[in-house]
């Protein structure tokens, strides 16, 4: 008797809990931390059960998938101990740029404590500092500005005390706008650095 999961994404993170023997024989949707929605689909044989609410659960029969509504009381007596030994999930930072520069917009001069606060959680980090440029000026400009723009974060992220080896820069130009735009458009959302923090 095998079962499957699939999950649907809302929103960056799917928390589902299973015990695994030969098959996932309990599923249960956990709530989204920033609460968003959030499914997955649980498979046995040829019925399926839909999930899309917090506490939504799914047991393993011989009959197939059971539905039933789970508890915090249930999630923290049966997964506590595997809750507890999570890794901190990631987190993502932007942070904007003043346009054709990589000097930071002032909104963005504050958000970069919480992005130490947020390294200094994890005994040890990994960062990635991802640079982006709207689509104001050509391929090789864009390119060389997006990581111009990275290399500035993480010199800004090492001379703030975190390990070189733990910090990596790239950047990705004008390829991954946020905002769709034509070539020659000055769009202040697009001019930025991602940071993730894992």
């Amino acid at each position: 008797m095998t079962s499957s999961v699939r999950r649907f994404k809302r929103g960056p993170a799917i928390a589902v809990l299973a015990i695994c023997l030969s098959a996932c024989s309990t599923v249960v949707l956990l709530p989204e931390k920033d609460g968003r929605e959030s499914a997955v689909v649980v498979k046995q044989g040829d019925k399926q059960i839909l999930l899309n609410q917090p506490y939504a659960a799914s047991r393993q029969t011989p009959f197939g998938p059971q539905a039933y509504t789970s508890t915090p009381q249930e999630v923290e007596a049966v997964f506590g101990a595997a809750l507890a030994a999570q890794p901190i999930r990631p987190a993502q930072f932007t942070l904007y740029f003043i346009e054709g520069k990589d000097e930071f917009t002032d909104e963005s001069k504050q958000v970069v404590d919480g992005v130490f606060a947020e390294i200094a959680k994890r005994p040890v980090p990994d960062v990635l500092v991802i640079g982006h440029t709207d689509s104001v000026g050509n391929d090789q400009v864009n390119d060389a500005l997006s990581r111009q723009r990275a290399e500035t974060v993480r010199a800004a992220l090492i001379g703030r005390g975190i390990a070189v080896e733990n910090i990596a820069a790239v950047g990705r130009g004008k390829r991954e706008l946020i905002v769709p735009t034509a070539d020659g458009v000055s769009e202040p959302r697009n001019r930025r650095v991602e940071i993730i923090v894992r």
